[in-house]
């Protein structure tokens, strides 16, 4: 009973418990009392682990159990729950810990790990007034007392997640071990290519190998978190006095490190070494790529780029998740109708199919995707990339060699003598590519290739630009697909909030003017754990297909205007992005300030009955 009597005390915040570690009774005690677990159940446990004498957290043995809640809506019993109930129990804040928001060469000066983990502690955040402590003992407040006159700051305790507070305590020291170390071993500026350079009298200009142990720990620590947050790129950006590292996750940028400058030096020549770029040209760009295997086994690919800059080498690694190649088009953001103008088009034996949109916006993707799909074992596909994206056993992949005069004109032209069935041109970018393009469609290749166009229809007057004469586009061209990427609201958390009036006036511009029906609500962000806090999780696609029908292709080869392409096309079936985006947004995947953010604005058609026939499929 004497468990139960503390766990009282602790719940009515009684001040006189005195210092010791949370028990396994105490823990079980609270679960009863608010009704979570039965006396039953709690009993049976507490006396199973009095005989193992085990050394796991309370906390971890109960989520061990895998119990589910004995109160509606009986949700299981998982540690972040458990942490941030027993947190609100006893009165004191709860807190996740979050690797990317944590400066850990600042927190780990606190205190030595050694005392940190005598006392189950861990320092989350310094400022000017306090030090924020996660503590996993809440009743163990003798280092407090002994830290508070040294800190000479406000201390205040949290409570966080018992397996975090073991993890973190291990990573955050050793990876500031590691810096720290590296920071010794090197000097203090890069001092090699920064356009401003300051020189420190009196100190040598030594430079540390970059297969230094400390530099291969930060770096496979960098890696293991970017992948663990679904960073698409990481930024390795140097300035005057300190590196700084960003991941861009779901498409933003979000600033996680900063380092010393001689590391971040070392840490940009390790992946050098690894990405087999030369490591003394530094006023150069260069590009490389490397492959690593993550805990679980799983190959990611990462592309490298460097950029000479004012203060030293920019570092930017491009991540490609293998499973992008095994997604369907239904998990990219296909409708039924967008997959089966898409299918109609891959599945033409020759012709040519255009993927349009900006840097960033998933063509490469959409690509690969249905490359993967059409790379039967009777066929042969062929690709000129600059570079290759992702490597894929199933493709003949040849990369553009300009040092060599090797371009995506003389790589079809090449391809065009290995018997392909489907060819990949990375890009038109000019004449030349596009008139061998256009010749591998006329002698019966299918190929598929990407150019920059805010919309579909656009991509023909481009060509046209380029100087394709009009007769040739209508004979080869198949169709041609737009694209954007929006983010998609966190399933575990989004809220749906019913429609404001400045809700509906956006709708109205979003969909005018097809008129599509007002949905009665929207969903909102809200942020969780899985999220990041975000409101956020992954991205899908916005898409308008557009094919090449007979009426399309005789105006394209009467020097229609752009505005009578689109009023052809709207007339014949194609919703813009920004309707795309509008059906996601009433599906609840999106918002409409993501939309409105990432869709051009549509042309308004001035048929109004193809206002009318589109709105009903809104």
């Amino acid at each position: 009973m004497s468990d139960i009597k503390a766990a009282q005390a602790v719940s009515a915040k009684a001040s006189h418990v005195h210092d010791h570690r949370l028990t396994l009774g105490e823990v079980t005690a609270l679960l009863v009392e608010d009704g979570i677990v039965t006396k039953g159940d709690a009993d049976a446990l507490v006396a199973e682990y009095r005989l193992r004498r085990a050394d796991a957290h309370p906390l971890v043995i109960v989520a061990d159990r895998k119990w589910k809640s004995a109160l509606a809506p009986h949700r299981p019993l998982l540690l972040e729950d458990l942490s941030e109930w027993f947190a609100g129990k006893i009165g004191l804040e709860y807190y996740h810990i979050d690797p990317l928001k944590i400066d850990f060469t600042t927190v780990t000066e606190v205190a030595s790990s050694a005392y940190a983990t005598r006392f189950g502690i861990l320092p989350v955040l310094v400022t000017t007034r306090e030090v924020v402590v996660a503590t996993t003992e809440p009743f163990l407040r003798e280092w407090e007392k002994e830290l508070a006159p040294i800190l000479k700051k406000e201390i205040r305790r949290v409570i966080a997640n018992p397996l975090d507070v073991a993890r973190y305590l291990v990573e955050f020291y050793n990876l500031a071990r590691s810096v720290k170390k590296a920071a010794q071993n090197g000097s203090v500026s890069s001092g090699l290519s920064s356009f401003e350079q300051l020189v420190d009298l009196g100190r040598g200009n030594k430079q540390f190998d970059a297969n230094d142990q400390h530099i291969v720990n930060i770096v496979d620590w960098l890696w293991q978190y970017a992948f663990e947050q679904r960073a698409s790129d990481i930024h390795i950006e140097p300035r005057r006095d300190l590196g700084i590292v960003r991941f861009r996750i779901d498409g933003v940028l979000h600033q996680v490190y900063q380092i010393p400058m001689s590391v971040m030096t070392a840490m940009t020549s390790r992946i050098k070494i690894l990405g087999r770029m030369d490591v003394v040209e530094k006023r150069r760009p260069q590009d490389g790529r490397i492959k690593t295997r993550m805990a679980d086994g799983q190959e990611v690919e990462l592309r490298l780029s460097t950029l000479p800059t004012a203060f030293g080498e920019k570092l930017v690694m491009r991540i490609f998740d293998p499973e992008v190649l095994v997604r369907d088009f239904a998990e990219l953001g296909f409708t039924d109708s967008d997959q089966t103008r898409w299918n109609s088009m891959a599945g033409q034996p020759n012709g040519i199919i255009l993927v349009t949109g900006p840097t960033g916006s998933g063509k490469t993707t959409t690509l690969y995707s249905t490359l993967k799909q059409l790379a039967t074992p009777e066929v042969n596909v062929c690709t000129i990339e600059d570079p290759i994206e992702m490597v894929e056993a199933a493709f003949n992949q040849m990369q553009v060699q300009p040092a060599i005069d090797l371009g995506f004109a003389e790589g079809v032209r090449a391809l065009m003598r290995q018997d392909p069935d489907i060819i990949m041109v990375g890009e038109i970018r000019d004449l030349q590519t596009a008139e061998m393009a256009i010749q591998a469609a006329l002698t019966g290749h299918l190929v598929l290739s990407t150019l920059h166009t805010n919309d579909a229809p656009s991509a023909m007057t481009r060509l046209l630009d380029l100087g394709v004469p009009p007769y040739l586009l209508g004979a080869t061209v198949l169709g041609v697909m737009a694209q954007r990427l929006v983010r998609v609201l966190c399933p575990h958390c989004k809220k749906p909030h019913p429609a404001s009036a400045d809700d509906l006036a956006m709708w109205d511009s979003l969909v005018a003017p097809w008129r599509a029906a007002r949905p009665s609500h929207f969903h909102r962000p809200v942020g969780c754990l899985e999220c990041r806090m975000t409101g956020y999780l992954g991205r899908v696609g916005l898409y308008e297909i557009m094919l090449l029908s007979p009426e399309i292709k005789q105006a394209v080869s009467a020097g229609a205007e752009l505005a009578q392409l689109r009023e052809l096309a709207y007339r014949e079936g194609l919703k813009p992005l920004r309707i795309s985006g509008a059906m996601k947004v009433a599906a609840g995947l999106t918002t409409l300030a993501e939309v409105v953010r990432t869709a051009p604005p549509a042309d308004t058609p001035r048929a109004t009955t193809t206002a009318n026939s589109t709105a009903a499929t809104v």
